[in-house]
Order: structure tokens, then C-alpha cells, then sequence
């Protein structure tokens, strides 16, 4: 990546309480970071960790709640993102800096970087909740508390299961080619090599397709009616939204675009304001998508997989929490994962949690709620320890 060439945000752009600093010599990054409240924090320090297509601003609703509860709070723009990411990535670009190992190992570098030998909790959101989970499971000397918000992370895998097969070679993807409509996974589609462009040079112009593509998994849409899955099939899996499970003559742009809220709708959307939404526009115009997407390339070819499997049968040390929003697909789009974390994943079992009025997003939707639930969360589990 080289060393980072880009300022950080302006002081005018943050919220109350915000401030943006660059932390050079993070694994070979120089990173972004947004924080809140004062170091150290009287209650610890709380490391946030955006997932897809976000950034550490993206968490800007839930920062100065946690912090006028006396924690430290950091939220980095990770790996391949925002101002981590002065240029942007290409496809050709390797893929092995962004398996799950190496990203959490840039959050151990970060913690070296910023003088911390530990942090009173990782959560993760999206895909920055696979990287949280990871983070604890392999260095619960330094992540001492845990919270998955939105998407399951179930975990090594047991001693005695063998490593599954990658998504990319998964016959699932000619069983939904099969179906009528044809469709495709969005996993895979994100792993391809044209997925960033349809997205970043779209005809409608990325605010636009964000706008569309928050709104379509934000419980303001009013299909999303989310519920486990019967199994790993084409026709199960159809059943979910095309954000997901796209029709495969479509582009990601595309579905977005069909999603698009009316004038009305946006001006009644009270968790992504226009002048918020041109800040996280303004950085994927610059960087583009691909930087993210190398996390899907990744995954698809099955080197999260492979990473984990060296812990194959340690579990989560540290207390847990997951939560999700009511209109959340996100929690069963992987049928059974939610079972097999609850059950598996730490040393006591995970009650999942839901957020009413919350979708994808709900550190943006319902940040007092979610707010609420981790101070809670914290303190109890400070409480018994």
C-alpha cells in the first residue's frame, strides 16, 4: 500500500466529539482512524469495525454514546477502505494481504501503534464482524470482550470437521443459474472481476447507488421480512432479497437503481442524512469498491477457511453478544450459522439478540437502542468477571 498520501477528515465534517487522526506503520498501512471520548477511557476501550460498503464513519451515530459512557472508542477505516486507501485497488491487485489472519492482524498492529495492550471490547458489523470474532479467538490476550452485529461468525472449525468446499467451487451456483428467473450469489458476484466498476462508474452515480442499496437493507424497506432458512439450496436461498441473491442479469448498481427511495422517503430518513451519505460517496468515488471486494475474493476461495482451520477447535474465551436487526437478513443468510455460533462459537452458548426497527444497519438505524444494549452488555460482563 505504500505510505498514505490523504488527510484526514476535516474537523468541519464530524460529528460532536469526533475527531480523525492517520496512525502510520500498521502492518504496512498507514490507517484511518475516527475516535471518541478520552484515552484511557475511565470504562476501557472499544474497538468498532465496519463491514461492506462502510467505513469508520459509518459508525458515527454510536460513537459519542458509547463515549459519554466513559469508553475510549476507535473506529478504523480498515484494510482496502476510505482513508486507509489513498489509491484506489485493483482486481489484479493481490488478494492474500485481506484473508481474515492478516485483517485481524492489522488490529493487533493498530493496538501496538496507538500504545494499547488491550481493549475492553471488538465489535464488528457485517463483515467487520468476522474480523472482531477473529480477533478474539486467536488473541484473547488482547480483545477481552466480543460483540457480532449483524452477520453469524461460527468460528474454527471442530477438530474432527474437514475444511468445506470453497464457495467459488460450491454446485450451489449452478442450481441458481438453474432456477427460473436465473440467479446468482452476491458472494460470488462481488469476487468478480466486474463487480467494482458496475458499482463504482454506475449510470446513477455512487450517492445514488448507495443511497438505494442502504435503503433496499435498511428496515425502511418493507420487504424485509427476514426468517431462518429450510437448508443450503437454490430454492431456499431464492427466497431471500436480490441484494443477495441477485437475478443474474442484473448488476448490483442495477438492483439498486429498482430500489431507489422516493424524494419522500429520504427526506424522512432519519439515520442517513444527505450531507452524511456525500461523505461516504465522496470516499468510494475516490477508492472505488475493490479494496472491499478483495475481502469477498478472499473468502470465496476459501482462505478464511483455511486461516482458521490451524485453531480448529478453540472457541470465543470472552463473553459474546450478537445482535441484528429485526429486518436483518444478514443473520440467516448462511442457513444454520446462527445455530451453529449460538451453540459452538464460545464457551457459553450466544443468545442472539434483535433490534426492532432496525435492518442491515442498525448502528446507524437505531444507534441508542444498539448503544443501550452493548453498555449493558459491558457492564454486565465487567460485573461477573
Amino acid at each position: 500500500m505504500g505510505k498514505n498520501s490523504i488527510d484526514p477528515l476535516p474537523h468541519a465534517l464530524l460529528p460532536a466529539g469526533i475527531r480523525s487522526r492517520i496512525v502510520e506503520n500498521v502492518n504496512g498501512l498507514d490507517v484511518h482512524i475516527l475516535e471518541a471520548g478520552e484515552a484511557p477511557g475511565l470504562a476501557g476501550t472499544i474497538l468498532l469495525l465496519h463491514g461492506f460498503p462502510e467505513l469508520a464513519f459509518c459508525w458515527r451515530r454510536i460513537m459519542p454514546l458509547l463515549a459519554e459512557r466513559g469508553y475510549h472508542v476507535i473506529a478504523p477505516d480498515q484494510r482496502g477502505y476510505g482513508r486507509t486507501t489513498p489509491r484506489p485497488v485493483s482486481y489484479d491487485d493481490a488478494v492474500e494481504p485481506y484473508s481474515i489472519l492478516n485483517l485481524a492482524g492489522d488490529m493487533v498492529a493498530l493496538l501496538g501503534a496507538l500504545g494499547l495492550n488491550a481493549v475492553d471490547a471488538v465489535i464488528g458489523h457485517d463483515f467487520g464482524s468476522l474480523v472482531a470474532g477473529t480477533c478474539a479467538l486467536v488473541r484473547p490476550d488482547l480483545f477481552h470482550k466480543l460483540a457480532l452485529l449483524g452477520t453469524p461468525f461460527a468460528g474454527a472449525p471442530t477438530l474432527t470437521t474437514p475444511l468445506g468446499t470453497p464457495l467459488a467451487n460450491d454446485p450451489i451456483h449452478a442450481a441458481l443459474l438453474a432456477l427460473a428467473p436465473p440467479r446468482r450469489h452476491y458472494l460470488l458476484y462481488y469476487a468478480g472481476p466486474e463487480a467494482n466498476d458496475d458499482m463504482w462508474k454506475c449510470p446513477q452515480g455512487v450517492s445514488d447507488m448507495l443511497r438505494g442499496y442502504y435503503h433496499h437493507k435498511s428496515a425502511d424497506w418493507p420487504n424485509n421480512h427476514p426468517h431462518p432458512l429450510g437448508g443450503w439450496s437454490a430454492e431456499q436461498l431464492a427466497r431471500m432479497p436480490s441484494y443477495y441473491i441477485m437475478p443474474a442479469n442484473q448488476t448490483m448498481a442495477e438492483i439498486a437503481a429498482a430500489h431507489m427511495p422516493s424524494k419522500g422517503e429520504v427526506a424522512r430518513c432519519t439515520w442517513l442524512s444527505e450531507a452524511d451519505l456525500e461523505i461516504v460517496a465522496g470516499e468510494f468515488a475516490r477508492t472505488g469498491f475493490q479494496g472491499g471486494m478483495q475481502w469477498y475474493r478472499s473468502a470465496v476461495r476459501g482462505d478464511m477457511a483455511r486461516g482458521l482451520g490451524l485453531f480448529a477447535g478453540r472457541q470465543v474465551q470472552c463473553p459474546t453478544l450478537f445482535v441484528a436487526g429485526e429486518g436483518d437478513w444478514a443473520a440467516y443468510q448462511a442457513p444454520g450459522a446462527i445455530d451453529v455460533m449460538s451453540a459452538r462459537l464460545a464457551m457459553k452458548p450466544i443468545k442472539p439478540r434483535f433490534i426492532r426497527g432496525a435492518g442491515h444497519w442498525l448502528q446507524q438505524e437505531q444507534p441508542a437502542l444498539l448503544g443501550d444494549m452493548l453498555a449493558d452488555f459491558l457492564a454486565d460482563t465487567s460485573r461477573s468477571r
